[in-house]
């Protein structure tokens, strides 16, 4: 079992850029292939990048995709997700999921353990 604790949230103006980090206060992630979802105001949570185990795979939803990049540091039990040119649609509240996986999924139900989320918000 793995705890994730998620930070780095703010406040930014369009085109600006933030880095959100997740990092295990119990257990740890090397069993893991992790995933960043977002939940917009009024909408669903969907996702939004997700890493192998090993961090040599990586998948990006297409309205990140050469915008964010996701990466992992199993040593020091990090997640980390670079988010740059961001954009008001970009404003959500930001999870951090560990899926106990070989495959790098992209639908929530295959996580299996969830972070508190941290609040971005862009502003135009």
């Amino acid at each position: 079992q793995v705890q994730l604790v998620e930070s780095g949230g703010g406040l930014v103006q369009a085109g600006g850029s933030l880095r959100l980090s997740c990092a295990a206060s119990r257990g740890t992630f090397t069993p893991y292939a992790m995933g960043w979802f977002r939940q917009p105001p009024g909408k669903e949570r969907e996702f939004v990048a997700a890493i192998s185990r090993n961090g040599g795979s990586t998948r990006y939803a297409d309205s990140v995709k050469g915008r964010f990049t996701i990466s992992r540091d199993n040593a020091k039990n990090t997640v980390t997700l670079q988010m740059n040119s961001l954009q008001p649609e970009d404003t959500a509240v930001y999870y951090c999921a560990a899926d106990a996986s070989v495959v790098v999924h992209t639908t929530l139900r295959s996580y299996d353990y969830w972070g508190q989320g941290t609040q971005v918000t862009v502003s135009s």
